[in-house]
């Protein structure tokens, strides 16, 4: 049976990101798992056509099998569509085979839990004394006031960027991948991406004629197959780190706050002790999934679902669909802070496992304990604003009174 091919049968064009906030992406991806588990989506004048896979298990089978599924063209929609990704073989997560399992295993050393223990440290006290000041006021922007500090504090106490520098490397990289405006240029983000890669071509220079303590410093000094990162690698990385470190901590955050007070018998339950605090993060990671997807390019012919996908295909895998397939999940469109299992997707699978995945549940359970601990309920002021992503889903406004706790 040859693949469906239009629009009008999902009624969306997910490679137009105002399409995906105003439509309801749970029914667009329901009746894809239903009718359409893989979709040949149609070229269109802007774009060439790209494969949606939908199913948890088909969206599993390609973070498995990196050698069949590449991500040396890009790892997202974006990028594929336009060409691929320039850093190619470069960015540690645009990087196939050999050469990315040596750099990974290189990195892992400065993500692994005991290495990062002071940082983790450091992400506790940020986040509550974000949630106290949020709390005093009473009313607050929480993506602004809270979550917007939090991870990118983290990231770059870990780079070694200056204070001075983040409020402007935060807004960039909020532009670099999602816009908080509907109309925002293809242009905007390109410059975006390459200010922050001119930033750290600058910093880079600067640890590799005097070295420090921080992760910049190791990416100057690492060998990979026997020879040092360039400086193109160092810059690109750092990139990445930026980027990957900051949007889906920050943005699971906000959504995790919506989902409170969107619904309080599970903040009640999250309060009284009736779920824990371990089951209800991967609960919110799973609930929220602000990376919707990842984006491959097929290496060879293979066989999906009974649809042959062809070499040099684009296949997107929708993370935020599979998450809510009932095949992996019981009751996947309840919210259910004390499920267990939880085999989300959220962070990927495999080989290209999201290196900070401990550093972002670090952080998540740093801001909700924050708000255990200082408020006794959360009240949405208003309905938040949503950002602008093809790759990305959440909040770049939410406003919401928290209730101070007693005592």
């Amino acid at each position: 049976m040859p693949p469906s091919t239009s629009t009008e049968d999902i009624g969306i064009d997910l490679a137009d990101p105002v399409a995906l906030v105003r439509a309801d992406l749970d029914d667009v991806f329901r009746h894809l798992r239903r009718e359409h588990p893989v979709f040949l989506h149609p070229a269109t004048k802007t774009h060439p056509a790209f494969w949606v896979l939908s199913r948890y298990d088909d969206v599993l089978s390609v973070y498995k099998d990196a050698d069949t599924f590449v991500s040396h063209r890009g790892n997202m929609l974006t990028s594929l569509l336009d060409g691929g990704d320039p850093a190619g073989g470069r960015l540690l997560a645009v990087t196939d085979g050999p050469r990315h399992t040596a750099l990974r295993t290189k990195l892992l050393k400065s993500f692994a839990p005991r290495t990062l223990q002071h940082v983790v440290d450091r992400v506790r006290r940020r986040a509550d004394e974000r949630v106290a000041a949020a709390v005093a006021l009473g009313t607050c922007d929480f993506a602004a006031e809270v979550a917007e500090d939090i991870p990118m504090g983290t990231i770059c106490d870990l780079l070694g960027v200056p204070r001075s520098d983040r409020a402007e490397l935060l807004r960039l990289s909020k532009q670099a991948l999602s816009s908080d405006d509907a109309d925002q240029a293809a242009e905007d983000a390109w410059l975006a991406r390459n200010e922050i890669l001119l930033y750290f071509a600058e910093l880079a220079e600067l640890r590799r004629a005097e070295p420090r303590d921080d992760l910049i410093s190791t990416l100057a000094s690492i060998e990979v197959e026997g020879a040092l990162l360039t400086e193109d690698e160092i810059v690109l990385n750092c990139y990445g780190l930026v980027l990957a470190g900051d949007e889906t901590s920050r943005l699971a955050m906000s959504g995790a706050v919506w989902t409170f007070a969107r619904h309080p018998e599970q903040w009640i339950a999250l309060k009284d002790g009736t779920a824990q605090l371990p089951t209800a993060v991967e609960e919110i990671l799973r609930w929220t999934t602000p990376a919707m997807h990842i984006g491959r390019t097929a290496a060879r012919d293979v066989e999906i679902g009974g649809h042959t996908i062809r070499a040099g295909d684009i296949v997107t895998a929708w993370n935020v669909s599979a998450n809510r397939d009932g095949t992996a999940f019981t009751n996947p469109d309840v919210l259910d802070l004390t499920r267990t299992p939880n085999r989300h997707v959220t962070f990927g699978y495999g080989p290209h496992f999201c290196l900070g995945a401990y550093l972002g549940r670090a952080e998540i359970t740093a801001v909700v304990d924050a708000l255990l601990h200082r408020v006794s309920e959360i009240e949405p002021v208003s309905d938040p604003e949503p950002v602008y992503s093809t790759f990305l889903r959440g909040y770049s406004s939410l406003n919401v009174r928290l209730g101070r706790s007693g005592g």
